[in-house]
């Protein structure tokens, strides 16, 4: 992004008042950043000269070694300076606060007690480290519309990376219990080296926030218009809408394809916060079956406005529409021969339409005749006196359409077994009717026995008592 597009972004975002807060440990290279951030991008674009000169005289100061050099918050300028780049008008302020204390730091104790330090908060002076605390608070809080936590990883100065860990984690858990857009800047001397990368993506896997490698005594107009770039994306989304095919939205909203994409969709983007959030939840959607691509159609930083479309795979849109059809119409010509069935039907359908809706409401419709369908006889000369006439007549087909109830009722009667006509028992030894019975053992071979005939019951009357 072009640093017109990032201020105007962030303008949008901050109402036009850009307060950055610059807090963490000591002796990480906080001032060296506010300074650089207003020798190249603020002082530029200063108009007045006074201004310009007021705003230099008031950067902090920076140095090597193990002093600490910030012993009370810096308001850099004072009130804020008011700049104008390309018709955009903005007021810039950043807060150089008073530093975690870290093992190894020199300038925070006095001999064995802990050195006073003067705040704007208080009428008295209270101690290094309690300042650094009230005044992290205070800055963001209160003084700031964004943070940034500067750390560094021990390459340059006195002191080891291992005497910063404590004190940017105090500084990282303040700001997310503030609740305000930040980001870490890890400061390096070898900012490129992949060791350093590999450090920073550890560290923002460990704190949930993003860590830049960052080298600040060298870093250029580019580079910190980067940072402002990736702290717009620590703001929170404001409005996300979800684009799906058009095809899909058509479809009934307890249709399968639609409601799995729902689910899905509510799943992915369910408690996003964060424009950086968004990243995420989109390679999670990117996981569905059902789901060919997911891209970031347009993002508007400055009022935290995304859209994002969905891509639905070819094959699923051939699938739903074979199941709408009825039949396999993935091929051009079943297609283009379905449609002229489709077209025939419908003008069929279309006519009696409005006749059947009566019919459901009335119990009756009528379906009127067209002109058409009209057949027109030959026209009769009438007389009737001394006056003569033309008889013209025509017919049509018309359809009378009534709704009628349709019953039936079925009522077996009960009785006996014999008397319904029920199944009738076979012994295992009988064998099926019409069929002679296996002869008796000790039958001589080529003898059969004789057939005892019984009288069939007489047939069952229905006001039998027996």
């Amino acid at each position: 992004m072009e640093a017109y597009d990032i201020f105007r972004d962030m303008a949008e975002r901050t109402g036009g008042n850009i307060y950055i807060g610059v807090v963490g440990p000591v002796r990480t290279g906080k001032s060296t950043f506010v300074k650089k951030f207003m020798d190249l991008l603020i002082l530029p674009h200063i108009q007045d000269e006074a201004e310009r000169q007021r705003t230099i005289d008031e950067l902090p100061q920076s140095g090597a070694g193990r002093t600490v050099m910030t012993t009370e918050p810096k308001f850099v300028p004072d009130n804020g300076v008011a700049i104008a780049l390309n018709g955009l008008n903005l007021r810039v302020r950043l807060v150089d606060s008073v530093g975690f204390p870290v093992m190894g730091a020199v300038g925070y104790q006095e001999g064995d007690q802990p050195r006073m330090v003067t705040t704007p908060w208080f009428d008295h002076d209270i101690p290094f480290e309690e300042a650094a605390e009230v005044g992290t608070q205070k800055i963001i809080a209160d003084h700031s519309t964004v943070g940034v936590v500067v750390t560094a990883d021990g390459s340059f100065g006195e002191l080891p990376r291992e005497a910063y860990q404590p004190a940017e984690e105090r500084a990282i858990q303040e700001l997310k219990k503030l609740g305000k857009p930040f980001l870490v800047l890890l400061n390096s001397q070898k900012a490129d080296a992949e060791e350093t990368q590999s450090m920073a993506a550890r560290l923002a896997h460990e704190y949930g926030v993003t860590v830049l490698p960052v080298n600040l005594p060298h870093i250029t107009r580019s580079g910190l218009q980067r940072i402002l770039e990736e702290l717009l994306y620590e703001f929170p989304i404001k409005e996300l809408e979800v684009r799906v095919p058009l095809w899909v939205e058509v479809l009934e909203i307890s249709h399968w394809l639609r409601q799995s994409l729902q689910e899905a969709v509510g799943s992915a983007f369910q408690g996003l916060e964060k424009v950086r959030d968004i990243y995420r939840a989109m390679g999670e959607l990117r996981q569905h079956e059902y789901v060919q691509d997911v891209r970031l159609e347009s993002a508007d930083m400055g009022t935290g406005v995304l859209q994002v479309v969905v891509e639905v795979p070819e094959e699923v849109y051939q699938e739903v529409l074979r199941e709408l059809a009825g039949f396999d119409v993935t091929r051009p010509e079943l297609l283009l021969k379905a449609l002229k069935e489709y077209r025939e039907a419908k003008g069929f359908y279309d006519r009696f339409q409005t006749a059947l809706r009566e019919v459901e409401e009335t119990g009756y419709g009528v379906v009127p005749p067209l002109l058409s369908d009209m057949e027109f006889e030959e026209p009769q000369l009438l007389r009737k006196g001394h006056q003569f006439g033309v008889r013209l007549a025509a017919k049509a087909p018309a359809y009378h359409i009534l709704k009628t109830e349709v019953t039936a009722d079925y009522s077996p009667i009960l009785g006996t077994e014999s008397q319904s006509g029920g199944p009738k028992r076979v012994s295992p030894a009988s064998s099926a009717p019409g069929w002679p019975a296996p002869p008796p053992a000790g039958t001589p071979p080529g003898e059969a026995p004789q057939r005892s005939r019984r009288p069939s019951p007489p047939p069952p009357r229905w006001n039998d008592r027996r």
